[in-house]
């Protein structure tokens, strides 16, 4: 049906918005790892069988771009939380998850 593709079709958003997208369901505004994947793939079905590609592909935006901070270890010690560099949450609140570079 075409429900059901629209269901399966890639989402239009960037990786960047879609792991801003999980942080920002966090009350916290932190997630590790497992806990973005899982927002990802609760919230975008088009991921559950894509296997891992996508995955090293939200690995490699967290480490890459700098308004993913790392931000503690987990409780458990396996891992880190991330979270959003404070000069980019207002922008990624309002739903603009364009690149902005931050002066280092």
């Amino acid at each position: 049906s075409v429900d059901e593709a629209r269901f399966l079709e890639k989402p239009p958003l960037s990786y960047i918005a879609l792991i801003a997208k999980a942080i920002l369901s966090s009350p916290t505004n932190k997630l590790n790892l497992a806990a973005i994947y899982k927002y990802i793939e609760d919230n975008f079905p088009f991921y559950r069988n894509k296997g891992q590609g996508w995955r090293n592909s939200v690995r490699h935006n967290l480490s890459l771009n700098d308004c993913f901070i790392k931000v503690g270890r987990c409780e458990d010690g396996k891992g880190n939380y991330w979270s959003i560099h404070p000069s980019n949450l207002d922008d990624f609140v309002h739903g603009d998850f364009r690149q902005h570079r931050r002066s280092r």
